[in-house]
């Protein structure tokens, strides 16, 4: 056996206590494997804790540790840093919470506020540098550009009123799930150094989803039209980019390329 091969091996028998131990271990083996194992497992268990601590104060202490033992178990650690422990976390609550869609919701809001905690600095564009960058545009270079979003961004649907939950478990107070009248989005993104999120509609999601895939502000317009019509999107284009740049999630600005 390699030494690769050994090494998964040992890692499996720490991460599954069901898993049957090596040929001619005796119980003073077991024993002792035991206290490591649980000290292993707890380590690993408050560290996810750590990135998912209003996860584990909604759905409790007890589902908590057997998610994350369950997680850990699918999902050995591959990295040096206890911060990437929880990797893949809210596809597994997903799994395991079927019944309270509102756990994975959480737990992704939380797995991305510490993304974007840890993402590249960059000082985002406001609205005195747009404008700039933007001066001697001619009509038809604006659906030419495209938007570059700040490192550590995301978005995530929702169906479920996340940011009054989780300001209800903070406070320490009953935390019911309102689920939404209509779909929407969670968005994140870093003020300074500080995560911070917001609920908005599904309307400004997809308008952001199509830019954090590359699209074109263009074709973010062209897609406003089709959805809520021309007159209506071309007020919505122009109020959804200054509140992005008021809130700071663009980085920069793609200007259209020079033409011959």
């Amino acid at each position: 056996m390699t030494l690769a091969a050994q090494q998964a091996e040992f890692m499996a028998h720490v991460l599954d206590e069901d898993r049957a131990l090596p040929a001619g271990w005796t119980a003073r083996h077991a024993a002792g494997f035991d206290i490591y194992r649980n000290n292993y497992r707890s380590s690993l268990v408050e560290a996810m804790r750590s990135t998912y601590e209003r996860t584990a104060g909604y759905v409790g202490e007890d589902a908590f540790r057997q998610a994350a033992a369950h997680h850990l178990i699918g999902n050995p650690p591959n990295s040096w840093t206890l911060d990437r422990v929880g990797d893949g976390f809210p596809g597994t609550a997903r799994e395991l919470f079927t019944g309270d869609p509102e756990v994975a919701e959480l737990a992704w809001l939380e797995a991305a506020m510490h993304e974007a905690f840890v993402a590249a600095d960059t000082v985002p564009l406001d609205a005195q540098g747009f404008a700039a960058a933007t001066s001697g545009f001619a009509e038809d270079d604006w659906s030419a550009i495209a938007l570059r979003l700040t490192p550590g961004t995301m978005l995530h649907p929702v169906s479920h009123d996340i940011p009054a939950l989780w300001q209800a478990i903070g406070a320490d107070e009953d935390a019911q799930p309102l689920r939404l009248d209509a779909p929407g989005y969670l968005l994140v993104w870093r003020e300074g150094l500080k995560p911070v999120f917001r609920l908005i509609d599904e309307t400004e999601g997809l308008a952001l989803s199509a830019m954090l895939g590359g699209a074109g502000y263009g074709e973010m317009c062209a897609m406003l039209v089709d959805r809520i019509g021309e007159e209506a999107a071309i007020a919505q284009a122009g109020a959804l980019l200054g509140r992005w740049l008021h809130d700071g999630v663009i980085a920069s600005i793609n200007p259209p390329a020079a033409t011959e």
